[in-house]
């Protein structure tokens, strides 16, 4: 039996719910989803390549009608200020509101608590001026070689969830970890998986989908993401079936990774269901050999450079054309402004364009 999953919203925080429904006997789902424009369901298929696809779990947790994609912020720009407390977060939540997006997304190093006191205040702000909080970027550290600080990471994890809960998020982003010295294939897979599947015990409790990024690295960190290689991070998603768990797929990162973001995208389409926004590139006379070299030093290497959205090296044509195909219709963050805040504002409306032309029966959502 296939299963259709029904996504529905209220008050901004978004449910799936399984609903058995033998869709492939069923005419009228089929009807259903051909007038959405949602793609007939089929399996997943090998590419050619000596990666594989990711198998199209029946428990996918991403609606399988066509419905509304939004697209939110991520104040890339301000990173550090507002992680270090120099810049205060509700300035922040209003100068969001003027770019022309749907959402936000939050971070949980911009948070100064995570009680009552400190979240009311975002909630308000967020209220006023009509946005919604779309993901939470957490980054967790599975990887670790300590034993008990892989189980403190299993507990930040669970923290950042009920952040999610506390804020009306759906989404919760997780990682592998560090790619950290002398660190096995085997041995980070193992950790990874068994971090993410104790934390998916506690999501599941709560109702948050988590979401792995193929990732580069945390602005905090000191090495590079141990799931940054195409290859190992399929392995580890390719162990997790959970309807709370999928892929936030970011095409930057998949360049960083050297990798072809599109042939990435074709392999873990139907697993995708949140999606970071960015365009990114070597600085010029910079090579890949040059930022493998400056690993081990804290935050993101200077060889990296944020760009404008559209302006860079992915095909956005290509992965709206891939998303839409399988009815993709969830968040779209984007990760720019670095350049300032008109960068930022020119690159949501880039995208705006691009969700018209992709997605012409859902409309333009813009405020």
């Amino acid at each position: 039996m296939r299963r259709l999953i029904l996504s529905i919203e209220t008050n901004g925080c978004s449910c799936s719910r399984l609903v058995g429904i033998d869709v492939p006997k069923s005419a009228i789902f089929r009807r259903v989803l051909a007038s959405r424009g949602a793609p007939p369901l089929r399996q997943t298929r090998r590419l050619g390549s000596s990666v594989p696809s990711l198998p199209a779990t029946s428990i996918h947790p991403r609606a399988a009608l066509m419905q509304r994609l939004r697209l939110s912020v991520f104040p890339k720009c301000y990173f550090d200020d507002l992680y270090s407390g120099k810049m205060d977060y509700l300035l922040w939540l209003r100068e969001a509101a003027t770019l022309g997006a749907e959402g936000v997304e939050h971070y949980d190093g911009f948070f100064r608590g995570f009680d009552e006191e400190h979240l009311a205040p975002v909630r308000r702000v967020l209220a006023e001026t009509g946005q919604t909080s779309s993901l939470l970027c957490f980054s967790p550290d599975f990887t670790h070689p300590e034993a008990a600080e892989r189980a403190r990471q299993v507990e930040r994890q669970k923290t950042a969830i009920d952040l999610c809960v506390s804020l009306g998020i759906g989404h919760c982003r997780t990682l592998s970890g560090q790619r950290f010295p002398g660190l096995t294939r085997k041995e980070g897979v193992e950790r990874t998986v068994e971090g993410i599947r104790r934390s998916l015990e506690y999501a599941e409790r709560r109702g948050v989908v988590l979401c792995m990024e193929n990732h580069y690295k945390d602005g905090n960190w000191q090495y590079p993401e141990f799931a940054l290689p195409e290859d190992v991070f399929l392995e580890i998603v390719g162990r997790i079936d959970s309807p709370h768990f999928g892929v936030q797929y970011d095409p930057s990162n998949a360049t960083v990774g050297g990798f072809d973001p599109v042939a990435f995208l074709e392999k873990v389409k139907r697993r995708v269901v949140s999606m970071h926004a960015s365009d990114r590139s070597l600085v010029p006379g910079a090579t890949l050999e040059e930022l493998r070299q400056s690993e081990g030093s804290i935050g993101y290497s200077d060889k990296l450079r944020h760009g404008e959205t559209g302006k860079g090296l992915n095909d956005y044509d290509a992965i709206f054309r891939i998303l839409a195909g399988v009815g993709f219709a969830g968040w779209i963050s984007v990760e720019d402004g670095v350049n300032g805040m008109d960068e930022l504002r020119r690159s949501i409306e880039f995208l705006r364009r691009k969700r018209e032309e992709y997605y012409p029966e859902a409309g333009d959502w813009g405020k």
